[in-house]
């Protein structure tokens, strides 16, 4: 892998003449380890205009450090960010990861520097791809596993553990985030913890949830019906589904975030629900579970200087209407822009399932 680390610091380096600084101090763990390979909590790695580059670490993944990162020189020191800084030169830094402490710690002719190395990390390589393509077949099959067991009676941290369990035993590393099940009337919030309350007939169930596979994560949301649904429900989850899909293709290369984010939105709008629908259209998908670029009605994109989908970007698309005190519904995949049309990585039917 260090050829793929090599080829990311050198993409990260040819950026930093436009930004006037010899070198970039990258400390936010995540970056590091997309530059690098190594995962750890307490590491830092110089990245210099040339390509060249210096790790930091401490005593507990110095030796990890130097046979994964083999390629470039290896420091141990428990100090990562002092025992970095260059003494001459102008240095960036991650600014939106480093305290204030630590900015008025380090001194120096310092920069500072947002989102850059996100910039570099947005659109992916083959390799990431396909683990996070692996990741979302670990949630599809999951789900598929676990949806029989659905029924009136069972708890919705029972349905989230089931989900949980099911993702690990498939190979799964861990949890993408921590998993959404919303039953009835909890359905109208969009972020709501698994509680106590058992699925009743009647209700609509929205599952949000995600498998971590080799760093890199998966999201997908369905919703269910426990028993046949009512009019107002079926025509929520239809409206919904048809945004779903609008906002589907919508993402191609080129295209402006906001742009996506609307060609859902209106439809809800349209459909007098707008007010109901309150969050961003879908986000980046990668090595954290919310990256660059983020599908919303702001413009430009926030933070990131970036206003359009590029080519190989994971993104989510997961259009919602929320119903205060009756329920909701949300769909979402996790899908690639391609130039020849977006790649689904969730296959799972967005059918209305009535168990």
């Amino acid at each position: 892998m260090t050829a793929i680390h090599a080829r990311r610091r050198a993409t990260l380096a040819a950026l930093l003449p436009a930004h006037e600084v010899d070198a970039i101090l990258v400390t936010h763990g995540v970056n590091v380890r997309y530059l690098t390979g190594l995962a750890s909590s307490n590491a830092a790695v110089l990245v210099r205009a040339d390509a060249t580059a210096t790790l930091a670490t401490d005593s507990r993944y110095v030796e990890t450090a130097r046979r994964v990162c083999s390629d470039i020189e290896v420091v141990e020191e428990r100090d990562v960010s002092g025992a970095l800084l260059p003494e001459t030169g102008l240095t960036g830094i991650e600014a939106d990861h480093m305290s204030v402490a630590g900015y008025f710690r380090l001194g120096g002719h310092l920069v500072r520097l947002s989102g850059l190395v996100e910039s570099v990390r947005m659109v992916k390589d083959d390799a990431e791809i396909d683990l996070i393509r692996t990741a979302c077949e670990i949630g599809d099959a999951a789900f598929a596993d676990v949806l029989p067991l659905l029924r009136p009676g069972l708890t919705e941290r029972e349905v989230a553990r089931a989900l949980e369990r099911r993702m690990v035993e498939l190979g799964a590393d861990g949890l993408a985030f921590d998993s959404i099940v919303a039953g009835g009337p909890n359905g109208a919030v969009p972020h709501h913890s698994p509680s106590d309350r058992p699925l009743e007939r009647g209700d609509l169930v929205t599952m949000d949830f995600g498998a971590l596979y080799r760093g890199y994560h998966a999201d997908m949301t369905r919703t269910v019906a426990i028993g046949e649904p009512g009019g107002w429900q079926r025509e929520i989850y239809d409206l919904v589904r048809a945004a779903q899909r609008a906002g589907r293709r919508a993402v191609r290369p080129g295209a402006a975030l906001h742009d996506v984010d609307a060609a859902a939105r209106d439809l809800i709008a349209e459909a007098g629900y707008g007010e109901f629908f309150g969050h961003g259209l879908g986000h980046g998908v990668g090595l954290e579970i919310h990256e660059v670029p983020f599908l919303s009605p702001r413009k430009p994109e926030r933070d990131t200087g970036h206003a359009r989908l590029e080519d190989r970007v994971p993104v989510t698309v997961e259009p919602g209407v929320y119903l205060p005190g009756r329920g909701g519904v949300r769909i979402e995949d996790t899908l690639v822009t391609r130039d020849d049309g977006p790649e689904l990585l969730t296959r799972t039917t967005k059918e209305l399932l009535v168990l």
